[in-house]
């Protein structure tokens, strides 16, 4: 009797490399607060409109008291990985500010300069947020302010594309 032995090859390994790459995170934060300056109030209902620049318009029974300096734009700082492009939300609904000594405005309207999506320069843009400030007829006198920290105040949120 004769036998043979034959080595069986049917299994044969292929290796790959892996790889990751990763990138500087995305980071905002706020440079300046959104502030719509001294307006006055009257028996009617009005607006107030916070431009780009700083600059307003007010409607209505709003109006603009001369020598109101301290009107701002919110400003963002955004940085991440080179010229990455990224996504932008901001408030939808209207948020409440209230009074130092009683009643509630809100401001709604919210638009970013840089639209639903941005992308970054050399690791680094500067978003600016507007707004409409509507002010109730006979509004009381005093600061109105929203100074909360969640959802529920203005918020930019960026996400990478």
């Amino acid at each position: 009797m004769i036998g043979f032995a034959l080595g069986s090859f049917a299994q044969s390994t292929a290796y790959a490399s892996t790889t990751a790459v990763l990138v500087t995170p995305i980071a905002i934060s706020k440079t300046t607060d959104m502030h719509f300056g001294t307006v006055a109030s009257s028996a009617t209902a009005g607006t107030v409109v916070l431009d780009y620049s700083d600059g307003r318009t007010a409607t209505g029974g709003a109006s603009l008291p001369a020598g109101s300096v301290t009107q701002k734009t919110a400003v963002f700082a955004v940085t991440g990985e080179g010229t990455s492009a990224f996504s932008i939300s901001i408030p939808s609904a209207p948020i409440i500010l209230t009074g130092s000594v009683a009643g509630t405005m809100t401001v709604g309207s919210f638009v970013c300069d840089g639209g639903t999506s941005a992308s970054l320069t050399a690791g680094a843009v500067t978003l600016k947020v507007k707004a409409t400030l509507n002010v109730p007829a006979n509004t009381v006198s005093g600061t109105y302010s929203n100074a909360l920290a969640n959802s529920s105040a203005l918020f930019v949120t960026v996400n990478y594309n």
